[in-house]
C-alpha cells in the first residue's frame, strides 16, 4: 500500500526559497501521476505541478513554472518540489498526491479528486 509523507515546509522571507519532499513507502513511484497541491486560508486547493513518473515529464500552471521546479528521485522514492522567489501569494499548506490511474492530458494537471493517495500537508508561510 502506498503511503506518503511530506516535508520540508517553514517560514521563509520573501525571496526565499524551500524544497518540499514527498517520500513514498509500499509502493514504487516509478509508475505513477505525481502531483503537488496547495491550499490557502479560504481558498480552494489547486495544483502546483505534476509529473508523469513513467517519463518523468514535469507540468506547471502558468505562471509558477518559473519559479516551481518538481523532480524526483527514484532510488529514494521520493519527489521534490523545489520552490523559489517565494512571495506572500505561496503561504498554503502544500501536499503530495499520486495515483496510477489518472492521466495528464494537454498538460493539463489532474485535479485533486482524481487522486487516491495523498500525503499530510506542511505549512509554507512567506512573510517578513
Amino acid at each position: 500500500q502506498l503511503q506518503l509523507v511530506v516535508s520540508g515546509g517553514g517560514l521563509v522571507q520573501p525571496g526565499g526559497s524551500l524544497r518540499l519532499s514527498c517520500a513514498a513507502s509500499g509502493v514504487s513511484l516509478d509508475y505513477h501521476i505525481i502531483g503537488w497541491f496547495r491550499q490557502a486560508p479560504g481558498k480552494e486547493r489547486e495544483a502546483v505541478a505534476c509529473m508523469d513518473a513513467r517519463d518523468d515529464s514535469t507540468h506547471y500552471p502558468y505562471p509558477l513554472k518559473d519559479r516551481f521546479t518538481f523532480f524526483r528521485d527514484s532510488a529514494k522514492n521520493t519527489a521534490y518540489l523545489e520552490m523559489n522567489n517565494l512571495q506572500p501569494e505561496d503561504t498554503a499548506v502544500y501536499s503530495c498526491a499520486a495515483d496510477r490511474r489518472v492521466v495528464i492530458f494537454s498538460g493539463r494537471c489532474p485535479r485533486a479528486y482524481e487522486y487516491d493517495t495523498w500525503g499530510q500537508g506542511t505549512q509554507v508561510t512567506v512573510s517578513s
